[in-house]
């Protein structure tokens, strides 16, 4: 599919709307609103991950100015300074309050629109591999209650490869059984799954990154990532439509997601990639086929920001008009 119609928008709120479909966020989201050729800038607009690496690099004295690639730049930085150095300059990047932007606030809307359709279940699981906490802030902002649920990477802490669950107000308490945790459920509220770590700007001995070559190895190496996802979390993904926002088959930590929490499955429902198109034709090829290679897997052609507004539209459209699919 080159660009959605008004058709595919009915169709995916519909099924936003009946509780079905998982929006899955990249570090692309972070870019929505931001003019062309804008740099980021601490506190207004979000690095994206070529300029985190950067800002990595200059920090640390990377010798190789032509190849700067963020894992490579982090495990460096990890290797001369140490791993309280690398987390400390990444808080000092992410400890912030960027402003949401349409993507997170159209997610933190959606909830509302649910109760109101009577969905089954009532809220959402949103995936992320981002480490910011705009969305959070957008769901705060709204009053929208959440889960709160993060890859633990740090080894020193003893919690190396589990999730940590933060309930609103409550302190973060690490998920030691997945298959046995109840404490887990989209009836009551959104859910907020970060597969790569986050900030916790009120705790910085909490903060956890996947970043450097190291930690993703060590997330390779793990035989099964989505066995330490709660079983709830894991058995609604299984019958979940999924909405990848701001990723291309090109990034290297999408991949490593896929594999880790599908391996080898592929994903049975449609899904749905919103993309940028490749100036060079050939890469568009190469995009579709590793998408296809995932499952029921569309790629929509069209600015994430036209995405999100047409999708908001049918959203938030009066019950009659989106049942009207």
């Amino acid at each position: 599919m080159a660009r959605p119609g008004k058709d595919h928008y009915r169709l995916v709120a519909n099924r936003i709307l009946e509780g079905r479909v998982s929006p899955f966020l990249g570090a692309g989201v972070n870019l929505c609103e931001r003019p062309e050729k804008t740099p980021w800038q601490l506190g207004v607009y979000l690095p994206n991950a070529d300029e985190l690496a950067h800002a990595l690099a200059v920090k640390s004295l990377y010798p190789d100015k032509k190849d700067v690639d963020l894992l490579r730049v982090s495990q460096w930085m990890d290797a001369i300074l140490g791993e309280g150095a690398l987390y400390e300059y990444l808080r000092s990047l992410f400890d912030a309050d960027y402003p949401p932007n349409s993507v997170h606030r159209l997610l933190a809307g959606i909830p509302s629109a649910m109760k109101a359709k009577g969905a089954q279940p009532a809220h959402q699981l949103i995936l992320t591999t981002n480490y910011d906490d705009a969305l959070e802030r957008a769901f705060d902002e709204k009053g929208e209650k959440y889960d709160l649920v993060w890859y633990e990477a740090k080894k020193k802490r003893g919690l190396c490869g589990k999730f940590v669950h933060r309930p609103p107000g409550e302190e973060p308490r690490p998920i030691d059984v997945p298959n046995e945790y109840a404490d887990l459920s989209l009836d009551e509220r959104t859910v907020i799954l970060k597969l790569h770590g986050a900030v916790d700007r009120a705790d910085s001995a909490r903060d956890s990154y996947v970043i450097t070559e190291d930690n993703y190895i060590d997330y390779m190496v793990q035989s099964d990532i989505s066995g330490q996802i709660p079983k709830t979390l894991r058995e609604y993904m299984e019958d979940s439509h999924f909405l990848f926002l701001g990723y291309s088959m090109g990034d290297w930590n999408l991949r490593v997601i896929l594999n880790r929490i599908w391996g080898a499955q592929q994903l049975d429902l449609k899904s749905w990639s919103v993309q940028k198109k490749h100036a060079k034709a050939q890469w568009n090829k190469i995009e579709q086929r590793l998408w296809s290679d995932r499952g029921n897997v569309d790629l929509l052609y069209v600015p994430l920001k036209q995405y999100v507004d047409g999708l908001g539209e049918q959203v938030f459209a009066p019950a009659a008009t989106v049942a009207g699919v």
